[in-house]
């Protein structure tokens, strides 16, 4: 006879004893005592028929057809089910990535490069010729581990999220029992607002005086007043994209092109206006993008502007690019509704509040002195006004006299039974 067991943290075990008189257990996990037991009587009859040789009955032997995953493979390992094959029993750990990165012709060259160096990655700790069958949950948080001593928590996260991706796949693919990442948290980009900085208009107009040239110039405003994403987006922004009778500007946006958001469209903002202007005046007839300049893609645009800062005089903020579309995300949602802000620069409420929005130092004056007047003024203007009202009929006998009844009008209030006659 087999029988159930439960931990305090609510995981059940099967026991039984086996042929040779040794008790084994089948860990369950986390599962109610129903699905318990229906486990437990299948068990009794697998041990049953292989201490008898009498045949499984239809109902367990279907089931046993139908095993598949973990609960299979521990049957199996008990010796009481054949241990199944799979398809990726002999498949390593690099050629499926490999067969996986390959398959995946609906991705970006920049998402790629991101799989590929996760799989740099796995390969330096699993090692390429590592089964993929092989690879347990307590592997991958070694994993985490290795990368945890050399990276930065973000980019930590980054790589464990697309490692269960690739698992994920193998796992639906039925590769694998099991994700050995599934359980694994943490794998999300957390913001880190150590490394915010907002951008003040002072601090742009000293960049943009220190920029070489009008391109660069409308680079720059491009991200701290367009709150573009640089540089896909500026360098995606055609010349009949630009409507200047409308006063707007389509913004090609290849992160979201996935997301049916291909485009979006900004609001020719006054900042904008006299670098555009520039521009337009420089370029050549039948010019077709608005940055012709710096468009090869070996073309670090990071550094040039990091030098572009250090000319100015200022010292180069954490994240160059993101802080200046930040800034510009911050300011608008001081004058605009969030859906609106959202709208313009291509993202949700959601992320703008967890990456992007800022507290800035002006927050902190505006509540300490004209904030906290604010709150405070509809209740005082109310009193003062309230005051003055009664010195001015105090002054004025005769404005008094009139406003007399209307006084008590307003001062005697009608009783609870309402203004129907009493009965």
């Amino acid at each position: 006879m087999a029988s159930i067991s439960r931990e305090p943290n609510g995981r059940r075990t099967v026991q039984f004893v086996g042929g040779d008189g040794k008790r084994r257990s089948i860990r369950l996990g986390k599962v109610s005592q129903r699905e318990a037991e229906a486990v437990k009587w299948r068990v009794e009859a697998l041990v049953s028929a292989t201490l008898t040789g009498c045949p499984l009955t239809d109902e367990v032997s279907r089931w046993v057809a139908t095993l598949d995953g973990p609960l299979a493979d521990k049957l199996a390992k008990v010796g009481l089910v054949p241990k199944r094959q799979r398809a990726g029993d002999g498949l390593g750990l690099a050629d499926f990535i490999d067969q996986y990165i390959g398959g995946r012709t609906d991705i970006k060259q920049s998402t790629r490069e991101h799989l590929q160096r996760a799989r740099r990655d796995l390969l330096a700790f699993f090692g390429p010729d590592k089964l993929l069958c092989e690879i347990t949950p307590g592997d991958c948080d070694g994993f985490r581990v290795y990368l945890a001593e050399r990276l930065a928590e973000n980019t930590l996260r980054r790589i464990c999220g697309r490692a269960k991706q690739f698992f994920r796949a193998a796992h639906r693919k039925r590769l694998i029992a099991e994700n050995p990442f599934a359980d694994m948290k943490g794998c999300g980009v957390q913001a880190n607002t150590s490394r915010y900085r907002f951008i003040t208009r002072a601090e742009a107009g000293k960049v943009l005086e220190a920029c070489p040239d009008s391109q660069w110039r409308l680079l720059f405003a491009l991200a701290r007043f367009g709150g573009l994403r640089v540089p896909s987006e500026p360098l995606g922004l055609r010349w009949g994209d630009v409507d200047w009778a409308a006063s707007r500007i389509t913004i090609h946006s290849p992160k979201t092109a996935h997301q049916g958001k291909a485009t979006r469209q900004i609001p020719f903002f006054p900042e904008l206006r006299p670098h555009l202007e520039a521009a337009f005046d420089e370029a050549a007839a039948g010019t077709e993008y608005v940055i012709t300049r710096y468009r090869d893609s070996k073309t670090n645009l990071r550094t040039q502007l990091e030098r572009i800062i250090v000319k100015a005089g200022l010292e180069p903020w954490p994240k160059l690019w993101q802080n200046l579309r930040s800034t510009r995300e911050t300011e608008l949602a001081e004058t605009y509704p969030m859906h609106v802000v959202t709208s313009w620069l291509g993202n949700t409420a959601t992320v703008a509040a967890k990456h992007y929005l800022q507290v800035t130092d002006e927050h902190f004056q505006r509540a300490a002195t004209g904030g906290a007047k604010a709150v405070q003024n509809p209740v005082q203007q109310a009193q003062e006004t309230a005051c003055k009202g009664r010195q001015q009929e105090t002054q004025n006998p005769g404005f008094s006299g009139v406003c007399e009844p209307l006084r008590y009008c307003t001062s005697v209030q009608a009783p609870r039974q309402g203004l129907e006659p009493w009965t």
